[in-house]
């Protein structure tokens, strides 16, 4: 081989060396650390209705919806958060954050290239001449002043915000699959009762229909039974508009087409029990637990990160570049051709941009401190979640417990109404008004019922329940 490669100049060295050191030294900008969370002692709701402060057991947080016991419900729960469209959504904003990362590490890596050419020159004489070239040339930004290595830290910010953020859609989709169903199966209840009440009232009207007949009553009765009966009729349309109204919701919640889910709700209906006792934590713990909490917080981190990438950007930028080559007339000699060799060692630098850099900085803090406003804005929120869930939940057993008894002693009435009026001892107002009361109580019980079911689950998302620990980092 012609030509060697020969030992690098001391004057074209001292700036490599020069770069390589400094690109070892500490990155300029504020070092990100962790805002500090004030969470109060313990919950000012209180404990009770079967509340506890006890430690929340992993397992009951992360698939939450099993307590109930319902096979149905823990299917469509769970199919829910494995379909849904903006589940995939936060599933490929994940991939994309994953490759920002692995982009902003780049930067700290020098690039490599090869190439190789080959051409004939044809002058007008007619006789032609061959040329052959092949080489390496590498390039390199030493990260002096940390922008690079800045810029990573936001991309792994922003990653881990964007796993919380997964997390934070299983979360809510949990929730709201759990809500639609609870509020299905209510409504079937609810269109049960109205039904059966029905039944009651057609024998009623049939019963004053006979005694006015008889000549024992006035036709007036006979058309308040029937206006009676029309009126509690003309309900169950209503509720079964809304009943298809909830199961469609659920399929779209499933990633399916409106009416998948119908024959899976068919059958016999029944509300979601709430569970006797339900451990809570304390508020410290459900901080921890929640991921909308923790993506708020990196979001935070990220921006803090771009800082320093602003601030380095107004400092001088070094870059060096060199590449070794060979050239040949011919292609088979190309081996054993000439041996080129380039070193270069630059350096860049804004002296006049009316303040632009300084402002790009100044606009970044303030993202930065839009960013802790909005993470103060989640804490808060989060507190106020479960604060409201736990109220909901201590005030939804003792409002069953009163409907209940309300409802059975409503029953007696109308019975002792029905007996009273067919023995011609009381008038017939008395008896519609058991019979209204009796349809009211029981609708309301249901509906008691159902909030309850649901207070459950909005206890258990503003818990944060409902993401596996570890499960995120594998996709």
């Amino acid at each position: 081989m012609k030509g060697g490669i020969h030992a690098m100049s001391p004057k074209l060295l001292s700036p490599l060396l020069l770069a390589t050191t400094l690109a070892g030294c500490a990155a300029v900008g504020p070092d990100y650390h962790a805002p500090a969370t004030t969470a109060p002692a313990a919950w000012h709701a209180g404990m009770a209705g079967g509340l506890a402060a006890d430690a929340v057991a992993p397992a009951s947080v992360t698939q939450w919806w099993r307590r109930f016991d319902d096979p149905v419900l823990s299917q469509l729960v769970e199919q829910s958060i494995a379909a849904n469209p903006d589940v995939r959504s936060a599933q490929a904003a994940l991939r994309q954050a994953r490759a920002r990362r692995a982009i902003a590490g780049a930067a700290l890596a020098p690039t490599v290239d090869v190439s190789a050419s080959g051409s004939r020159r044809t002058p007008a004489s007619g006789t032609g001449k061959e040329f052959y070239a092949a080489g390496f040339d590498a390039a390199w930004e030493p990260d002096v002043f940390g922008g690079a290595r800045r810029g990573v830290e936001a991309a792994q910010a922003d990653m881990e915000a964007s796993a919380a953020s997964l997390d934070a859609t299983r979360v809510s989709l949990a929730a709201e699959a759990a809500l639609n169903y609870v509020e299905a199966r209510a409504l079937q209840v609810r269109i049960g009762i109205a039904r059966n009440n029905l039944e009651s009232q057609n024998e009623t009207w049939q019963l004053t229909d006979w005694r006015a007949q008889a000549g024992l009553v006035a036709s007036l009765d006979v058309e308040q039974a029937r206006a009676n009966l029309a009126q509690t009729r003309a309900q169950v349309p209503a509720l079964e508009r809304s009943l298809a109204e909830a199961q469609n919701r659920l399929a779209i919640l499933m990633g399916e087409a409106p009416g998948s889910v119908n024959a899976r709700l068919a059958g016999t209906a029944s509300i979601p029990a709430m569970p006797e006792q339900m451990a809570v934590g304390i508020p410290a713990d459900a901080l921890r637990n929640r991921p909308d909490i923790r993506a708020a917080e990196r979001r935070v981190a990220a921006e803090t990160a771009r800082i320093g990438q602003a601030r380095a950007a107004r400092y001088p930028g070094f870059s060096l570049s060199g590449s070794i080559g060979l050239e040949s007339l011919t292609l088979n000699t190309l081996a054993d051709g000439t041996v080129t060799r380039s070193f270069v060692a630059s350096v860049a630098s804004t002296i006049f941009d009316a303040g632009k850099r300084e402002q790009q900085v100044v606009a970044q803090d303030a993202v930065r401190e839009q960013a802790q406003i909005a993470y103060e804005s989640t804490v808060l929120n989060a507190l106020e979640e479960v604060e409201n869930s736990l109220a909901a939940f201590a005030r939804s057993k003792e409002r069953q417990t009163a409907l209940l008894a309300a409802v059975n002693a409503a029953r007696n009435a109308a019975l002792l109404a029905r007996q009273r009026y067919a023995s011609g001892l009381i008038d017939f107002q008395t008896v519609l008004d058991t019979g209204r009361t009796v349809l009211a109580l029981e609708d309301a019980l249901a509906v008691a019922q159902a909030d309850g079911a649901s207070s459950v689950v909005r206890l258990y998302k503003s818990l944060g329940g409902g993401w596996a620990p570890g499960a995120t980092s594998q996709q």
